[in-house]
């Protein structure tokens, strides 16, 4: 491999030729050669997005040269316009401030810069002016959170809640036998079933909204310590200004900082969401599963789309594989949820010093969550039939039927009937006929299952 020389503060370090990285992205690239995951595509697009705010806030406020401003918003065009995606080698797993990342893309602009304006832009003294490591990871962690969560999240949410609450309208009328412990149950209508799930999701979408109003509180402007050391008086707002003009967003400078640098409890609290939602998919799932289990020796009340082949050595066989991928979605959200809660721990006075942990698990889980709620929607809710003759066997011959005989017999008498007719394999009505001296068009009546439901 070609290489040139640069150098930083610690001294001269060999860089790749073609690379528009300087001398502290390839300590970093030198140093942590861990998972050879680099930070998530949307959080660099952030931190781009926080240079080009913060170089038009500082030459508003005569921090920085016009000319400078103006090549750093060039620089940061192209990157947000998705050249040079592969300048940004540094692994998730680094300096617990971020400040690797936060150096990469400062000496990737730097580069962009100079090369337009044919003079040195400095990464430090220029594209880092009135920043620090420490807020401008902060601000990005929110700024991509909240962008992904309005862009992918919250709509595929709620498209999947559409296609739930369609297919309920569909499927009212066909009536099945409830389940409570896995046991049959009262019934309820197969669309019952699915508005449940739809109300679930909608709850989880509510909450996902709140949280919002907190990613909006951005920590720029806080610079090293959250005292707005090196910063020029009134950046923040600037910068803010500068923002929301780039974003079409809301975004907000608060009177401190403190705590959106030293804490990530707004980061922890939406992760707690993103795992109810995982933990409400994976309930949705394992409905679908159970319901479409067979075809033969399950419950077999309904068939999921047929997508793919299910096994390697069973002709014929074909398995729920949309279910699965979403639970093994939910898991990995599970899992991040419990990386970012640790992660919130560490909050050492001013600080938190596992932020590119948080920066690369909260994008993962909306990436995930969002994905997954596209394709259920898609390719399970959408699609699957009903198995109508499966679910009227088994609701005639459901011995708990008779609970609707209790006002009428009493709970004794009834768990009798239930009892021989379960033993008998025999529909309840028959039984109830034979047991008790009410007519069978009463026994029709109450035990009508549409009026149950």
């Amino acid at each position: 491999m070609k290489t040139r020389k640069e150098k930083d503060s610690l001294g001269i370090i060999e860089v790749p030729a073609d690379a528009l990285y300087g001398a502290q992205t390839q300590r970093a690239v030198d140093n942590f050669p861990i998972s050879g995951q680099p930070m998530p595509e949307d959080f660099i697009r952030a931190v781009v997005q926080i240079k080009r705010s913060a170089a038009l806030a500082n030459a508003e406020l005569d921090a920085l040269p016009v000319d400078i401003a103006k090549a750093i918003v060039g620089a940061c065009d192209r990157l947000l316009a998705g050249e040079h995606a592969d300048q940004f080698p540094v692994d998730i797993y680094q300096t617990g401030s971020g400040t690797s990342t936060n150096m990469n893309v400062n000496e990737v602009i730097a580069r962009l810069a100079s090369d337009a304006l044919q003079q040195t832009v400095s990464p430090n003294d220029h594209v880092n002016c009135s920043q620090s490591s420490n807020d401008v990871i902060p601000t990005a962690i929110h700024l991509s959170a909240s962008t992904s969560l309005q862009r992918d999240l919250l709509p595929a949410l709620q498209a999947l809640q559409n296609t739930l609450r369609h297919r309920a309208a569909e499927c009212a009328a066909q009536i099945k036998t409830g389940r409570t412990h896995l046991m049959d149950a009262m019934p309820v209508s197969l669309g019952q079933e699915l508005e449940g799930w739809a109300d679930q999701l909608d709850k989880c979408g509510s909450r996902l909204q709140q949280h919002l109003e907190f990613l909006a509180q951005l920590a720029q402007g806080g610079t090293a310590v959250g005292t707005g050391v090196n910063a020029e008086e009134g950046f923040a707002d600037a910068f803010v200004a500068q923002l929301n003009t780039l974003t079409g967003a809301h975004f907000v400078a608060p009177k401190r900082r403190f705590d959106l640098m030293a804490s990530q409890d707004t980061a922890v609290a939406l992760s707690g969401e993103l795992k109810t939602l995982a933990v409400a998919l994976s309930k949705i799932c394992n409905d679908l599963r159970w319901m479409n289990s067979g075809p033969l020796a399950g419950l077999g009340e309904i068939q999921l789309p047929t997508l793919q082949p299910g096994s390697s050595i069973m002709p014929g066989k074909v398995n729920p594989v949309i279910p699965e991928a979403v639970l093994m979605v939910a898991a990995t959200v599970i899992g991040n949820d419990t990386s970012i809660t640790v992660a919130g721990q560490s909050g050492n006075f001013q600080l938190n010093v596992m932020l590119p942990l948080v920066a690369s698990k909260l994008p993962e889980s909306i990436k995930l969550l969002s994905n997954a709620c596209t394709v259920l929607g898609e390719k399970a809710v959408a699609g699957f039939t009903v198995n109508e003759p499966a679910l009227q066997a088994n609701l005639a011959k459901n011995p708990v039927l008779v609970t609707a005989l209790n006002p009428v017999i009493g709970y004794l008498k009834a768990a009798e009937i239930a009892k021989r007719a379960y033993a008998e394999n025999r529909p309840i009505i028959d039984v109830a006929e034979e047991d008790t001296d009410i007519p069978r068009s009463e026994l029709e009546r109450l035990l009508d299952p549409a009026r149950l439901v």
